[in-house]
């Protein structure tokens, strides 16, 4: 080869070699073009996936906010509920700190939309709906404040459904509403964001491998960039797991919210049994105050007649004797109405229960007969209660002839007395405390469960007909309501049935109320200037007449604002005999407002019917209950003046 061979050859090769360095130097600057691209692109991906993670979280936490919101109102409206049934102060706390911690998540859920001009509108009306509704809840928990229950239960049910309620829920479905579609609108960009750039970021790694076919160099930087998308794969993939705990947290906030409100249902389920119960009392109540009246009027012209009868009509007496028989039936009826509807005046005293049970074992042995074993046990350790003993009494036995029926005459009947310290919100009405509990146990039938809902409902029962009234249980229930306690039932069909009576322990001494039972009319020994206050004309008449069979020298008046004119009008008064509830005016009120003009006077109040009234309006004075017979009037009459004189404090009653 010549020397001009070899040079143009060194020369080609140097070309080539020349060639061979630009091209890898261009593969090189290519490559570096590629990683620069593939390490912007892996930046501009995290950050954007980051800031879309970010963004799902903000959203994740103002859904679990608002649900938090909801049910601590929901929380806060059962308590009123419960505030409401009960009138118990604790709850009514309870009520109160749920409300609170309302407002602090309605707070914090402010805090966390500040960033989006769209919810804030909401939150701003969702806080205005949130003090309405706050107003109208406030309103109905003062009502029980203040012992108002039967406004309290009227204004709870009329808020349930108020228009700011409905405006609360909807504006909280709102901002949930509102944060699901822009979680799904971010989910969606993020998902679009990480598809378009795993579709770059493999064009530009391809692109990368094909360099490398030319350079190493080349291919270990496409192999690093491989490596750095496995990681950020995983990455990704981690992120998820967040995010599926974070639904899964959700998801249980819902189903507590869910529970919250089913437990919210059974007590306004409750809570609606016991304002039937109410209702049905009150509607007995009031009948058996006009039935009491009418009684009275009956009783007293047949033993005005009777008096007033030839001793020689045997025949008409005897008639006259069986329609007071009839009259005083009926008055032991509406006595059990007003017990059920728990208007009835009670004669309260200390009981021992157990003592009481022990002392009724001849009686029970004779009204069930020797098919049934009776036994009694006691772990009350001497706890007394202090109730009606008579009512307590008739409680029992009326259990016991029911057991003795469910028995169909045969098996074994068990009475227990006990104690129970029981603690608020386990169930009921009760409130914490200590209580006297008396069970009844028989090995009967048992009851449906249909039958158990309506077993204290008056003139309800299974029995045939003529075989019972339908008043026994629900006259039980009225006794015990109104000695402060409550009554449970646990039935079972072909299991047997146990009712059970919780009464408020009594711990100190009081001196038992006595009834007057009269039987035979005698004059006075002396004769009284009476004022008679009645506004049923039927039985003013009938009073004043029978008062003044009786020897008495008597002032009718109808009306109690007219009751000042006739004290002033009469020369002489001794007694002052007044109905408790009439319409101008009660009792008790003209008592107090004739005040000083009256001092010395004996009082003497005649009622068929108490209401809600409380025993301690009465300041002390005698009560006489209708119907009442002219035995029972004469002594109530003789009680009530030498009452006056010693400023004691005694109840006549017939």
């Amino acid at each position: 080869m010549t020397d001009t061979a070899v040079a143009m050859d060194t020369e080609q090769r140097l070309r080539d070699t020349n060639w061979r360095l630009k091209l890898l130097g261009a593969l090189a600057l290519l490559g570096i073009g590629v990683l620069t691209a593939l390490i912007f692109l892996q930046y501009r991906t995290e950050a954007q996936r980051d800031e879309a993670i970010r963004l799902q979280q903000h959203t994740f936490e103002v859904i679990m906010r608002t649900n938090q919101l909801s049910g601590a109102i929901s929380s806060a409206e059962a308590a009123l509920g419960r505030y409401v049934v009960s009138a118990d102060k604790q709850l009514g706390q309870q009520y109160v700190s749920y409300w609170g911690r309302a407002g602090e998540q309605l707070l914090r859920l402010r805090q966390l939309t500040g960033d989006n001009p769209g919810q804030q509108g909401r939150i701003r009306a969702l806080q205005a709906a949130f003090v309405a509704r706050g107003k109208e809840l406030d309103e109905t928990a003062l009502y029980s404040t203040y012992k108002r229950h039967n406004d309290a239960w009227g204004s709870y049910y009329r808020v349930r459904q108020s228009p700011a309620r409905t405006r609360l829920e909807a504006l909280l479905a709102q901002v949930v509403d509102s944060e699901r579609i822009l979680l799904r609108d971010r989910t969606e960009a993020a998902a679009d964001l990480l598809q378009s750039s795993t579709y770059a970021s493999r064009v530009l790694t391809l692109f990368g491998v094909l360099i490398v076919l030319g350079a190493i160099l080349l291919g270990w930087l496409a192999i690093q960039a491989q490596g750095e998308k496995a990681a950020a794969d995983a990455e990704v993939h981690a992120e998820r797991q967040r995010a599926i705990e974070l639904q899964e947290a959700v998801s249980s906030a819902t189903a507590q919210l869910r529970e919250e409100a089913r437990e919210r249902e059974q007590a306004e389920a409750q809570l609606r049994q016991i304002q039937k119960m109410e209702a049905v009392g009150q509607l007995t109540g009031g009948i058996a105050h006009d039935f009491n009246n009418m009684l009275a009027v009956v009783l007293g012209g047949l033993e005005m007649a009777r008096r007033q009868l030839n001793t020689s009509s045997a025949e008409a007496r005897r008639h006259i004797d069986n329609a007071m028989d009839g009259a005083s039936r009926a008055a032991a009826l509406t006595r059990r109405l007003l017990a059920f509807s728990r208007s009835e005046p009670l004669l309260p005293e200390a009981v021992e229960a157990a003592s009481l049970i022990a002392g009724m074992s001849d009686l029970l042995d004779r009204t069930l007969g020797d098919t049934i074993a009776v036994e009694t046990q006691d772990s009350s350790e001497g706890w007394r209660v202090f109730v009606d003993k008579h009512q307590l009494e008739n409680a029992v036995l009326n259990l016991a002839v029911n057991a003795r029926d469910a028995m169909n005459g045969r098996g074994r009947l068990t009475i227990s007395t006990g104690q129970s310290d029981h603690a608020i919100g386990q169930g009921g009405e009760r409130v914490a405390g200590d209580f006297v509990t008396l069970a009844v146990s028989d090995t009967g039938c048992g009851m449906a469960p249909g039958v158990m809902e309506r077993v204290f409902e008056p003139f309800f029962t299974t029995k045939p007909v003529g075989k019972g009234t339908g008043l026994g249980l629900s006259q039980i229930f009225g006794f015990v309501r109104q000695s402060g306690g409550e009554i449970s039932l646990d039935s079972r069909e072909g299991e047997g049935t146990t009712v059970t009576l919780y009464l408020p322990r009594h711990a100190g001494a009081v001196t038992a109320a006595q009834e007057v039972v009269a039987s035979a009319v005698a004059s006075s020994e002396r004769a009284y200037d009476i004022l008679v206050v009645e506004d049923d004309p039927r039985v003013l008449n009938a009073t004043v007449g029978a008062l003044e069979e009786l020897g008495h020298r008597v002032t009718a008046c109808p009306d109690p604002l007219q009751a000042p004119a006739a004290v002033d009008g009469m020369a002489a008064l001794d007694l002052i005999l007044s109905d408790v509830l009439m319409p101008t005016q009660t009792g008790p009120e003209m008592i107090a407002a004739l005040g000083e003009r009256i001092k010395g006077v004996a009082v003497l109040f005649v009622t068929g019917f108490a209401g809600e009234v409380d025993a301690e309006i009465f300041a002390g004075r005698s009560v006489l209950r209708k119907p009442f017979t002219m035995a029972g009037l004469a002594r109530a009459v003789d009680e009530a003046v030498e009452l006056e004189a010693g400023r004691g404090t005694r109840v006549a009653a017939e």
